[in-house]
This record gives C-alpha cells, structure tokens and sequence, in this order.
C-alpha cells in the first residue's frame, strides 16, 4: 500500500489503519475472485495499488467531488473509482453501474464482507437506467473510468446529473483533443467542458487526467438513444 499511502499523505487525504485494511481486503478479494472471473489484467499488488486505488482517488482534491453528495460510478467494472472512493468517503452515497451482473456480484459480496456500507450496485446499461425517473438528473455527480470516447461517455453519463451538478471522465494523454472533439457532443446533452485537471501522482498513470463537464442544462428527452447507438454513432 505504499504508493497509496504516499499519495494521501501528499493531498492531505484522511486515512487510518482500518481504512488501509478495507483497501488490502478488497484488492486481495478482487485478485482472488480474478482465477474465476476477468475483473484486472493487473495482479502485481503494488501495481493494482497505483493503477486502480491511487487513480481512483485522484479526485478526492477536486472542488466538485467534494461538494457532492450522491454520486454515480458509470461502467464500474471490478468498482473503480467507486469503491475506493467510498471508502476514503464514507459520509457520501455511491451508486455503481455495469452491464455484467458477475462483477456486480463480486463488488456486493466484498463490500459486505469488508464492511463498506455506502455502496450500491445496479445491473443496467446506461441507456436504459437513464429513463427511470428515480435516475435521470439526479445524482450531484457521475465518474466514469469506462473505456469510451469522451463523446459517448458524455451521452451515457450527463442525462443522470442534476442542472449545477457535474460529470467528472477520467481520460489518457489525448484528453485534450477528446475535449476538443466532444465539445458540440457536451453542448447537445446539457453540458459545458469546465476545466482539465492532471493526475496529481508519479509513475506512467502520470499521463492522466479528469476531465470535469458541468451540467448547464436539461438533457433533451431523446439523450441518450437506444441502446449501442451512443457508441456505434457518437454524436457530433
């Protein structure tokens, strides 16, 4: 847990002994469920510390997510940023979505197991969730760390946050050119591109950066479109 610790000393992140246990429990339950189920390509432990605790928590400095109290994870996979955001902020409400029920199961199983009692999971895709009443614009935050361009994350993301609340992508080395691309995309979904934050730790993971799109208005009632259309035919 060195490179973790490391980081919250440096950011002035809170933690203790027992929040660095949750974090070992959890990584080594998600490495033992990956001999059953692809969850990581990353099984060096120290590796899976910087690559998914460290990157995840690279937004606990930021204004927005501080400011939040219901927040959305959007293609979750094995739960990042979800899980480990929700242990460094217990007093906040996660919500975590993917369309594979398996690692859905996984992240409930060891939530309950280590204790971590702010998370919940859904099993849906976007483009369906995001026409339930209980879940369009209503969350003060959506993550993403799904692997998608900035355009269709925006058109899977922006219909489930509030007007003045925010969406937050974490991207690579060309999230400047996905921000340039995406532009007219945000504007067609209610959003407007705030500002690009670089990762604040070392190592290669240095060359990533969140993306942070405020939610300036409604998200017109045809956003997002059925389902696999975001990302076979991004917007323009």
């Amino acid at each position: 847990m060195r490179s973790l610790t490391e980081y919250l000393e440096k950011n002035n992140i809170y933690y203790n002994d027992v929040i660095l246990r949750m974090f070992e429990d959890y990584r080594s339950g998600v490495l033992e469920k990956n001999r059953f189920i692809n969850l990581t390509a990353i099984t060096d432990p120290e590796e899976f510390t910087l690559k998914h605790f460290v990157d995840s928590a690279t937004c606990c400095g930021i204004q927005e997510y501080m400011d939040a109290d219901k927040i959305l994870d959007m293609g979750t996979g094995a739960g990042f940023p979800g899980v480990p955001l929700a242990i460094l902020s217990p007093e906040k409400e996660f919500v975590l979505v993917d369309s594979l029920k398996k690692r859905l199961k996984i992240i409930d199983e060891l939530c309950c197991r280590i204790g971590i009692k702010n998370v919940t999971t859904l099993h849906a895709r976007a483009e369906d969730l995001a026409r339930r009443d209980e879940h369009r614009e209503k969350y003060d935050l959506c993550l993403s760390r799904a692997v998608a361009n900035l355009s269709t994350l925006s058109e899977y993301c922006l219909p489930f946050v509030r007007q003045g609340g925010f969406m937050i992508a974490y991207k690579g080395a060309e999230a400047e050119t996905e921000v340039k691309n995406a532009e007219n995309a945000v504007k067609q979904l209610g959003g407007k591109f705030r500002r690009t934050v670089p990762s604040a730790f070392s190592g290669e993971a240095e060359e990533h950066k969140l993306v942070i799109i405020e939610k300036t208005g409604k998200t017109p009632s045809k956003y997002p479109r059925k389902a696999g259309t975001p990302a076979k035919e991004p917007l323009k």
